[in-house]
């Protein structure tokens, strides 16, 4: 029913060990893939953050990014969202971001960004039950 597989694998053609660098690709440790995941996620999340025009949180944000990637974030302009369906989208992308980012950070056992993560999360979350409030009167 299958065919069998007729090449030998990459790893084999090339003389290499499986536990040696694959195709010459520097490895990174697990803590070193966190980091780098953690840090996207925060940038992410500083991005939304700076759309919302909450400078006060994105200067935390911004200190974690600096501190996980060795250098200052890229940061976005401040854009005036008027409409409520565009806050709430904006919040609830911030709340879905700020949870990623606390999975990370717990896994990686960093206080820190996980206390910061799940305060952004519990500000999003106000601000989206104060908005579906405000739309339900």
């Amino acid at each position: 029913m299958y065919e069998p597989i007729r090449t030998k694998s990459v790893v084999h053609r090339m003389g290499g060990h499986p536990s040696d660098n694959h195709a010459g690709y520097p490895r990174s440790s697990r803590a070193e893939a966190l980091d780098t995941q953690l840090g996207g996620h925060l940038a992410a999340l500083l991005a939304v953050t700076d759309e919302l025009g909450l400078d006060g949180a994105a200067a935390r944000i911004a200190a974690q990014v600096t501190r996980l990637r060795g250098s200052e974030p890229a940061r976005a302009p401040h854009a005036d969202v008027n409409d409520t369906v565009g806050l709430t989208a904006l919040h609830q992308r911030a709340h879905d971001l700020a949870g990623r980012a606390l999975v990370v950070a717990a896994s990686r056992a960093d206080t820190t960004v996980a206390i910061l993560a799940a305060e952004r999360m519990d500000a999003h979350a106000a601000a989206l039950a104060s908005q579906n409030l405000a739309g339900s009167l």
